[in-house]
């Protein structure tokens, strides 16, 4: 529910009631993840999305209902299930889906949070006691939190620590505690949802590739930012979507910004006195992504310079350049689409190669985090 904590923390200020139904488990050819919500209000509004379209209707009458009896309860929606065609889940997919009403609780300080950009966790019993069922803990990155799952404080406990552990590492994805850490009489299944800020992407030099670069990654839900030597190129009325600015020596700026697994960097300047320096230190940093613009003769030539200033083969192999699939791309915009396939495509373990006449998932359990809120699923 936290990827739509924005408008659901507006209906919390407005006092509105509401219902969240969340994607608590998939399986097989599933359009979402766990952690997709779709919530309705009681004047019937409904925002977010379980199923792509798949199966809203039937969920979105589940939601309703949850507001009117305020009860919790989990459906289970299958290509299997003899309703199948009539809910429209015929992509051969299987979710489960937690219908929770929310009425005070973790969840308004939970929702706040993500709107905010504030990293925390949600974690939600969705496989238990009846009794038990949606239940919620909300886990800060210190370890701290609030709620409780059953009243037994080894039970709350051993929830924050799992849940801090995927917070810790930007992801959302399920555990199960054991019969010794749940202390109920049986596992319990919790669905751990974490809230972090917008992955970096740092877009070095103020050219006009850079422009529509800066788009597409705001698009992607990055918080981007343009650094460039040159304060003639380096204006907010050339880059009016960056969330940031800077003029500065690129491998100046690296060197004092904070960078993370999550991190994008765009190395566009294919300038040698910029480019050696920026590419020693980035392809030392623990980032997710690091790609440079240039030709081929380009990225031979500024490998050898690498290697000059001692930059390892290993090291070297992280980098990606020229930078971007290949789409053909010419214009500004087809090569930032490039560059966005490529960055994407490393994050969620795709080959880049068309779907048509593939034996590839279509969808990728990925081990880093989507862009924006909500971590990818392992």
């Amino acid at each position: 529910m936290l990827d739509i904590a924005d408008e659901l923390n507006r209906w919390v200020e407005q006092g509105r009631e509401f219902a969240v139904a969340t994607v608590v488990a998939v399986g097989g050819s599933a359009p979402r993840q766990p952690g997709a919500a779709l919530a309705v209000d009681s004047d019937g509004t409904a925002i977010g999305s379980v199923s792509g379209g798949c199966v809203e209707g039937a969920v979105y009458e589940l939601c309703q209902q949850s507001l009117e009896d305020g009860l919790t309860v989990l459906e289970r929606f299958g290509y299997s299930d003899e309703d199948a065609f009539a809910v429209g889940l015929t992509c051969g997919g299987i979710i489960e889906i937690l219908v929770t009403p929310v009425r005070g609780g973790v969840f308004p300080a939970a929702l706040a949070a993500a709107a905010q950009g504030e990293a925390a966790a949600l974690a939600r019993i969705t496989d238990g006691p009846p009794e038990l069922m949606g239940r919620a803990l909300l886990v800060r990155p210190d370890g701290s939190y609030e709620g409780a799952l059953g009243g037994h404080p080894e039970l709350d406990r051993t929830a924050a620590g799992e849940a801090r552990a995927l917070l810790d590492a930007g992801r959302t994805a399920t555990v199960t505690i054991g019969e010794d850490g749940a202390r109920c009489g049986r596992p319990l299944t919790l669905l751990v949802e974490s809230s972090v800020p917008a992955p970096r992407m740092i877009v070095f030099g103020a050219i006009d590739f850079a422009s529509a670069l800066v788009r597409v990654g705001k698009f992607l839900g990055h918080h981007v930012t343009v650094c460039d030597a040159r304060p003639v190129f380096a204006t907010a009325a050339r880059f009016p979507e960056a969330d940031e600015i800077v003029v500065d020596w690129p491998h100046r700026y690296l060197e004092s910004t904070e960078v993370d697994g999550r991190t994008v960097l765009c190395v566009l300047t294919h300038d040698a006195k910029f480019d050696v320096p920026l590419l020693e230190l980035a392809l030392r940093l623990p980032v997710a992504y690091v790609g440079a613009m240039g030709s081929r003769r380009t990225h031979e030539d500024r490998n050898k310079r690498l290697r000059e200033v001692g930059v390892t083969e290993l090291e070297l192999a992280r980098l990606r350049s020229p930078i971007g699939l290949d789409l053909g791309a010419r214009t500004p915009e087809e090569t930032a689409l490039s560059i966005a396939a490529e960055i994407v495509a490393n994050r969620r373990g795709g080959s880049g190669v068309s779907l048509t006449g593939a034996h590839t998932p279509i969808h990728h359990d990925g081990t880093e985090v989507p862009a924006g809120r909500i971590g990818s699923v392992a």
